[in-house]
Parts: structure tokens; C-alpha cells; sequence
């Protein structure tokens, strides 16, 4: 069972920067990718942003040029540099990995991003 802690969250005004992180813990084989994907009120939770542990990011297109998304060097913690936040991007931020080797893919509990305008 793989563990994920988020942290990072807060309230920033319109403009503002905040950088996400989360911790994997537990797994007993190799997590393969980490992500972060989003869910406003009343809407389904939505891609944001992956990294594999090779290195190769994909962004969803409404964040691509703001958000950056890298990887610690023990390729257990994966980090959401988020810049120029938009009212748009409040949302609860979840964590995601991946273990390919057993298709299994984990979620954090998630933590509140709130962007005023």
C-alpha cells in the first residue's frame, strides 16, 4: 500500500505563486509516474499535471506556461511549482502515483488551493 502526503495548499491572491508537495511512502515496487489532478466545487476531478521517473512531463493545456511539475531525486516526491494563479485554479490538488508493474494507481487526501481575485 503506497502512502501519499500532501502539502503546500493555502489561500493566494490572483497573481500569486504556490508550489505543492507530496511524499510516496510505502510502496514496494517502483512508482512509475506522480501527478497532480484537481477538483473544483461541483465539477469532476481533472489532469493537471505527470512526471514519469524518466523525466517526461505532460501538462493539461489550461496550465502549461504557469505550472511546472518536478521530481525529487529519490523519485519519491513530486513538486507543482504554480505560477500567475487564476481564480480558475482554486481547487482541492491530489496527489497521484502510479505503479505500473501492478496497474495501481494511489491518491493523497488532497490539499485546498484558493486563489482570490
Amino acid at each position: 500500500q503506497v502512502q501519499l502526503v500532501e502539502s503546500g495548499g493555502g489561500l493566494v491572491q490572483a497573481g500569486g505563486s504556490l508550489r505543492l508537495s507530496c511524499t510516496a511512502s510505502g510502496a514496494k515496487l517502483s512508482i512509475s509516474r506522480m501527478g497532480w489532478y484537481r477538483q473544483a466545487p461541483g465539477k469532476q476531478r481533472e489532469f493537471v499535471a505527470t512526471i514519469t521517473t524518466g523525466g517526461t512531463t505532460n501538462y493539461a493545456e489550461s496550465v502549461k506556461g504557469r505550472f511546472t511539475i518536478s521530481m525529487g531525486n529519490a523519485k519519491n516526491t513530486v513538486f507543482l511549482q504554480m505560477n500567475s494563479l487564476k481564480p480558475d485554479d482554486t481547487a482541492v490538488y491530489y496527489c497521484n502515483a502510479l505503479v505500473a508493474a501492478i496497474s495501481r494507481a494511489y491518491w493523497g487526501q488532497g490539499t485546498q488551493v484558493t486563489v482570490s481575485s
